[in-house]
């Protein structure tokens, strides 16, 4: 038998790498995108959390609440936060009545299944 001097890869070296690609991305992909989602979940509710802020200061100086989230721009440091579940400056509500109200972000497509955090207020 002759020794050849080849260089390079057998197919079936190359077979066993793509293989092993295939597993490490198909056991670390789902876990990606949970980490994904549950950072953009802990960005809504913290974008929620400073709206609710931002709207409990202005309640105090006009001794109600105001339900306008354009309103609250000046306050949030001259626009207001993309909700990252929603991708939309509007993804947040604030619900109110004489003397209570309620900030919460709005549930979108890029967060997937979970519960807003809201936050309570009184006058």
């Amino acid at each position: 038998m002759k020794n050849s001097n080849r260089k390079g890869f057998t197919l079936i070296e190359l077979l066993v790498v793509v293989l092993i690609l295939g597993i490490l991305t198909a056991i670390a992909l789902p876990s990606y995108l949970s980490s994904v989602q549950t950072s953009r979940q802990g960005a809504a509710n913290t974008n929620a959390r400073a709206l609710a802020t931002a709207v409990q200061s202005k309640a105090i100086g006009a001794n109600a609440y105001d339900t306008t989230l354009a309103d609250y721009a000046t306050d949030m440091g001259g626009a207001m936060p993309s909700n990252p579940c929603t991708g939309t400056t509007t993804g947040y509500t604030i619900t109110a009545t004489a003397t209570t109200a309620t900030v919460a972000a709005t549930t979108g497509s890029n967060c997937g299944t979970w519960i807003p955090t809201t936050f309570s207020l009184t006058l």
